[in-house]
């Protein structure tokens, strides 16, 4: 089975290396490291046992940017993940993993990213988002419609507000741990706080909290949904990728160790909002404004990542008549997927207003990983069916490093049948719903 090489409208070629991993690297560091440590701590009451999932997460991660970037590198293509599915696989799994995003997947992430922008942006202005739900969910779904309005502006525009956001949240966490280094000790930190344990371990459990650790880790891949506006993405596609996986996996263990050394992990588990509770007792009310600066920063780079990155997938389909046709017009001013940015805000939108932080974050990653494991283990398959396919990279241990991957996504989806089959159970059904449409609509190729 073969496919174009490239897309019937394509996007100009605008994104670096710099503007690359900043796109790796401010999709990831957006909620999650502020948001997921309180559920992890409250599903995993060890200090050490927490910081080993995150320590695994970020194993996983990796092997899954160096198997990707491989991926990345022979077919530098607009939409990432779909064009693998597709290419392994056949036209079936690239409409559901393009159904999923849809349905479930882009509405989820913007909407789990922009959630806490509205919690810490009421925060910073002192008022309470717990007593004030609709407020928060009020600002949240103005932040995408922000972040989209942008993004159709411009791509050079969107990579430059990413980059600069990247900067500076990565900046203020560095200052974070810094302060907690030099400050936590006459605070009430105490590597006592690594010692003692808050419960028994439960393994189940235990694979739970690896769900929230990998949507805090996830973004890794998803510059690759942008290949298409990537220069020279042979070479500046698997660097940014794996350098920028490096990075996000250092920033969480040094942040994580901070939040445990100011606080014990009973007090983390009771702390959504973990960081800005951390700032406030090393030094005070300008600690919490300061580091809810930082993670309204962060949330919103995130959110311009994730607008710039995952409409292209949208794009991708319509161009292969998997989608509708006007969802892969081309702005003729800015030269950006306007429609496919558009329906991306929608979905955010929509989900923002109607869920909760945990519902999306979870829901997301029982929703994506089945199809990143599926394209990693295409990477198997495009090994035999396509061994002539230029392979600019070739990923570092295989086979091996793919392996380690799909095993733990194998593992990770089969643990959450076990602990919750209703809302597992729930999130597979819809993204299998998608194939009677596929059946109906979309099974012969325009």
């Amino acid at each position: 089975m073969t496919f174009p090489a490239a897309p019937s409208a394509t996007l100009a070629r605008r994104l670096g290396f710099w503007s690359a991993i900043a796109v790796v690297v401010g999709v990831a560091i957006g909620s999650g490291i502020f948001r997921t440590p309180a559920s992890i701590a409250a599903r995993v009451p060890d200090p050490w046992a927490m910081l080993a999932v995150w320590v695994a997460g970020g194993v996983i991660s990796l092997c899954g940017a160096l198997s990707v970037a491989e991926l990345s590198a022979a077919m530098p293509q607009t939409g990432g993940w779909y064009v693998y599915l597709r290419d392994a696989w056949g036209r079936l799994p690239a409409f559901l993993f393009g159904w999923a995003q849809l349905i479930l997947l882009r509405g989820t992430v913007m909407g789990g990213i922009a959630a806490v922008f509205g919690e810490y942006f009421l925060r910073s202005i002192g008022v309470d988002s717990v007593a004030h739900p609709l407020a928060a969910r009020l600002v949240s779904a103005g932040a995408i419609l922000l972040t989209a309005a942008i993004n159709i502006r411009g791509v050079a525009l969107g990579a430059a507000v990413v980059g600069a956001t990247t900067l500076a949240k990565c900046g203020g966490l560095a200052l974070m741990v810094l302060a907690a280094a030099l400050l936590g000790g006459s605070n009430g930190g105490t590597t006592d706080h690594f010692t003692a344990g808050g419960g028994p371990i439960d393994l189940s459990l235990m694979g739970l909290a690896l769900i929230s650790v990998l949507w805090a880790y996830d973004g890794f891949a998803d510059v690759t949904l942008a290949a298409g506006e990537v220069t020279n993405p042979e070479r500046n596609l698997p660097r940014a990728i794996v350098l920028g996986t490096v990075a996000i996996t250092t920033v969480y263990l040094a942040a994580n160790a901070a939040y445990l050394y100011v606080s014990p992990i009973e007090a983390v588990a009771r702390s959504p909002l973990i960081a800005a509770d951390t700032m406030t007792r090393l030094v005070g009310r300008i600690g919490a404004s300061f580091i809810s600066v930082v993670v309204m920063l962060s949330t919103f780079g995130a959110l311009m990542a994730s607008m710039l990155a995952t409409p292209r997938v949208f794009f991708a389909m319509a161009n292969d008549g998997l989608f509708f046709t006007r969802v892969a017009v081309v702005h003729p001013r800015y030269g950006t997927p306007h429609v496919a940015i558009g329906i991306a805000a929608a979905l955010g939108t929509a989900f923002v207003l109607t869920q909760t932080f945990e519902q999306l974050a979870d829901t997301f990653v029982l929703s994506s990983w089945p199809f990143y494991t599926l394209g990693i283990a295409g990477l198997y398959r495009l090994r035999y069916t396509r061994p002539d396919l230029p392979r600019p990279y070739r990923v570092l241990g295989y086979p091996v490093t793919p392996a380690v991957f799909i095993v733990a996504g194998v593992g990770l989806l089969a643990n959450a049948l076990w602990a919750e089959p209703l809302w597992t159970g729930v999130t597979f059904g819809i993204v299998l719903a998608g194939i009677p449409i596929y059946l109906a609509a979309f099974r012969n190729p325009r």
